[in-house]
């Protein structure tokens, strides 16, 4: 064989694997930018959960005491109503007893 044919056939070989390593270094970054974007994209969601979190966490502490003040309400009403019940039994019955 000859010997510039030879160098020119190692010389094509190893352009070949240059393009090569060129070719899946270039898919390499190009999948890394992907990466990079979908991550920024998880920490844009992780965000927004954590806002949606604390005003839920707000919410329900609204909701809580609400209720509470309600069930106080209720049990207000109820004892007044209890004694209003017992000063109507007990009462005439005392006068009824003088």
């Amino acid at each position: 064989m000859n010997p510039d044919k030879l160098k020119w056939t190692k010389t094509l070989d190893c352009q070949s694997q240059i393009d090569d390593t060129v070719g899946v270094m270039r898919d390499n970054i190009n999948k890394v930018s992907q990466r990079g974007e979908r991550l920024d994209a998880l920490q844009d969601k992780t965000d927004n959960l954590a806002v949606s979190a604390q005003g839920f966490r707000r919410g329900a502490n609204r909701v809580r005491k609400q209720m509470w003040w309600k069930d106080m309400k209720m049990r207000m009403c109820l004892i007044i109503g209890i004694i209003i019940l017992l000063v109507i039994i007990i009462v005439p019955s005392v006068v009824a007893t003088r």
